[in-house]
């Protein structure tokens, strides 16, 4: 079994941008992915190109490919990561990091704060409340062994393992939306680490891959920011350093809607028929708050116009 230990925080801001290649990307997926690399190049940081391909149902080669030639296209660049491996912390694609994720998930296995669930999606969904009508999927304990944890470690295979969350309010500031106190086991209640499958889960990856790439910015769509109480209630329990949380608003198109990889006009094939880097540089940056219009823009152009403090804080944005 791999175990690697997490790297002391940098000095350097490093970033990642952490794609699913399950399709083409958007122009919300690039909006991210400019910001992220400007946030940290604009202080000379290092950036980070992660796939994270853990669904092999979804995810594809091929997309993988496009998008690193998307992101070339635009001038965005990586010191580690991509296909082929750069750097010293790979490898860089999640379905090759299985081993790790399972060192980490035997470290909260022995703190006994881990149990079997069998519940199913259909069964916890119909125990939700009118107000999580939202999407939220909240876990009442169904499965949870009546006795306070420690648990145990009789983790059994083909049903899915839970972590136990308690009772308290994680307290952290986003760099963009400000203060945030989130009650996690109101918020999601004991969340899944590993399917009944056998695949893990985004939450137990992620910070796992962040802790060990050494990634002290993590930048992202608004419609993670509440999972972030999960991410640091779990680096606190491996003993890893939490990263500082960014969260940007999602793209959202005409009808108000949030894009999505099937969206024709805003795909980056449509894209890049459409605009030339500049021009869509442009266009980001008007989005973003940098620019008061969208004329063309280099990077080098934006990495000095770029500031935290002028972008948006609604949770979306039209294009």
């Amino acid at each position: 079994m791999i175990v690697k230990q997490p790297l002391k925080q940098s000095l350097i801001p490093t970033g990642r941008f952490a794609p699913s290649p399950s399709g083409r990307m958007h122009l919300g997926n690039v909006f991210t992915a400019v910001l992220s690399w400007l946030s940290v190049r604009s202080r000379g940081g290092r950036w980070i190109l992660r796939i994270e391909d853990l669904d092999p149902q979804r995810s594809k080669a091929e997309h993988a490919r496009r998008i690193e030639d998307d992101l070339l296209w635009l001038g965005l660049d990586w010191d580690e990561g991509g296909l082929d491996d750069r750097g010293e912390h790979g490898p860089y694609s999640q379905s090759r990091r299985l081993q790790l994720y399972e060192a980490a998930f035997e470290r909260l296995v022995a703190q006994g704060l881990v149990y079997n669930c069998r519940c199913r999606r259909a069964d916890i969904m119909a125990t939700q409340a009118p107000h999580q009508s939202d999407g939220r999927i909240v876990y009442a304990g169904t499965c949870r062994p009546q006795a306070a944890p420690p648990f145990g470690t009789s983790v059994k295979s083909g049903v899915a393992a839970r972590l136990y969350v308690p009772d308290c309010t994680i307290d952290f500031t986003d760099e963009i939306y400000g203060p945030q106190s989130v009650e996690p086991a109101r918020h999601c209640g004991d969340f899944v680490l590993r399917r009944a499958d056998g695949a893990w889960a985004y939450q137990l990856a992620v910070v796992v891959d962040d802790a060990l790439m050494g990634v002290t910015e993590v930048m992202r769509g608004s419609d993670l920011l509440l999972s972030s109480a999960q991410q640091i209630y779990l680096y606190r329990l491996l003993g890893y350093e939490p990263p500082v949380f960014a969260h940007v608003p999602l793209v959202c198109n005409g009808a108000g809607v949030r894009l999505s990889k099937r969206d024709e006009g805003v795909s980056m094939e449509d894209l890049r028929r459409r605009y030339t880097p500049a021009e869509l540089l442009g266009l980001i940056a008007r989005m973003a708050g940098l620019a008061p219009d969208a004329s063309p823009k280099t990077l080098a152009q934006l990495k000095v116009l770029y500031d935290k403090e002028l972008m948006p804080h609604d949770d979306t944005i039209g294009i």
